[in-house]
């Protein structure tokens, strides 16, 4: 994993950035080994999921959604403590940021282009008070090429106010406004982003025949509530393994074993693509 301090990130850049944009990156903050083992896990983790009900969330046609449990991923120390994730997320969201969230998204080769949206409705605290009070952190597992799906934002759009329409899926006469802004991210290998899960964005149709895992971690400033879309679990051996850095930013219950998990984020209106 590649190393580096707090100290060196720009709180102005990173601020602007997720103020502005909504999206912002990191190259190589990983090695190849590292990004490897990461999809080595997801691997084993999505089989398992779709070998039992409700393991695998549909996220339109040949697309899914699974939630993990942080210690079946061998990095996941790594990825928590990384000084560019903690500076982000210090800047964004304030020293007592929470973990709330982790997963992984796979568009299948057939996956269609899913439809404008955004993850979860705009919280009062954007709306009114015009903070951002959530991150989402991304890791692709594989180079991404325009062929294999890649993801597509539309930069600035966090701050727009869907009042009178479905709190996350803009009308389709809103559409114009974000293919006019849109951009399609093509990281690669290491690469890991950061963005404002409410800028507008969708995932693109899928016409290789390669699959593309790319991890999430979902972390919240102490007002937000995206912790009771979630069951993040931890057995108590590996609670009290954990560095207290980590311990002091995860939201989550400690078990004796972990449980299966049917979590409650479903996106209704991601089960079903859009052709254009």
């Amino acid at each position: 994993m590649t190393k580096g301090t707090e100290e060196n990130f720009d709180v102005g850049a990173i601020m602007g950035g997720i103020y502005g944009d909504g999206i912002i990156a990191r190259k190589g903050a990983f090695t190849k080994e590292w990004v490897g083992r990461l999809k080595e896990d997801i691997e084993t983790l999505f089989a398992e999921a779709r070998a039992r009900p409700g393991g695998a969330l549909e996220r339109g046609p040949a697309r899914y959604y699974v939630e993990v449990h942080p210690e079946r991923i061998r990095g996941f120390v790594e990825l928590v403590t990384h000084p560019w994730v903690t500076a982000v997320c210090r800047a964004v969201l304030g020293p007592d940021y929470k973990v709330v969230e982790a997963g992984f998204d796979i568009p299948f080769p057939g996956a269609m282009h899913q439809p404008w949206h955004r993850d979860f409705p705009a919280p009062e605290a954007t709306l009114v008070g015009r903070r951002l009070n959530s991150l989402a952190f991304n890791i692709t597992t594989v180079d991404v090429t325009e062929e294999i799906g890649p993801f597509e934002i539309a930069p600035g759009t966090q701050w727009d106010d869907l009042a009178g329409t479905d709190p996350m899926f803009p009308d389709k006469s809103l559409y114009p406004r974000y293919e006019a802004r849109a951009q399609r991210k093509l990281p690669q290998v290491g690469d890991i982003s950061a963005r404002s899960a409410l800028t507008i964005h969708r995932g693109t149709a899928n016409r290789s025949q390669l699959s593309r895992p790319i991890f999430v971690l979902g972390v919240d400033a102490p007002d937000a509530r995206n912790a009771d879309k979630h069951d993040l679990q931890v057995t108590r051996a590996y609670w009290d393994a954990l560095p207290e850095e980590v311990r002091k930013h995860l939201t989550c219950r400690v078990v004796d074993s972990l449980e299966d998990i049917y979590q409650a984020h479903t996106i209704e209106g991601l089960r079903m693509g859009v052709t254009m």
